[in-house]
């Protein structure tokens, strides 16, 4: 099979896409100093309404699932399928792991749904579902991501997106990864629940 160069640049300019620390930005531009000295030091949206903006949490969500699904829908609209499921995955290693901030990034709750709605909506909507269901019924945000994370792979495979399946499938082991000290305090009764402010 022929190295095709249009995936590797679909792979970069979803990194690129994904690595927009927005949460940091906003925060930072709100006069609310850096993100990484509050609560848990995540940029995303969690920690964000940890400060008490809401607004900012908003933001920080839509921001990065949108960077993700644009990264995912461009790159599938001009180049291919499989090229936007590269830019997708890329642009939640982005968000993970940025350059510009040392590889230290956030979770990738938003990213992973932003690409997931963008390469398969229904999955998408379901996985968004399975989401807030958990979260709305335990109170826990990283219990909730969690769920909707194992959950992803089988939905897509009931979707019949066996490509879709093994991209939710990676992102899936990645949020695991990033979530094991929320998983230890989730077993000890220490995680905090959505919206409690930590300094």
């Amino acid at each position: 099979m022929a190295f095709d160069p249009l995936i590797l640049l679909a792979a970069i300019g979803g990194y690129l896409f994904g690595s927009v620390p927005f949460g940091l930005v906003l925060t930072r531009l709100a006069g609310l100093g850096d993100i990484r000295t509050i609560g848990s030091g995540n940029i995303g949206a969690t920690n964000v309404l940890r400060t008490g903006r809401k607004d900012l949490a908003l933001a920080t969500l839509v921001l990065d699932a949108g960077k993700a699904g644009f990264a995912c829908l461009v790159f599938t609209a001009l180049v291919s399928t499989p090229a936007g499921l590269v830019a997708g995955g890329a642009a939640f290693l982005g968000h993970c792991f940025p350059v510009w901030l040392k590889f230290n990034g956030g979770k990738g709750v938003a990213t992973f749904l932003g690409t997931l709605l963008a390469a398969a909506w229904p999955v998408g909507l379901l996985t968004c579902a399975t989401w807030l269901g958990m979260a709305l019924l335990m109170r826990f945000s990283s219990l909730a991501a969690l769920v909707a994370a194992a959950a992803a792979p089988l939905l897509a495979l009931a979707a019949g997106r066996a490509d879709v399946a093994l991209l939710a499938l990676f992102l899936a082991v990645l949020i695991f990864w990033r979530h094991r000290t929320n998983i230890t305090r989730l077993l000890d009764g220490s995680e905090p629940p959505i919206g409690a402010k930590k300094t």
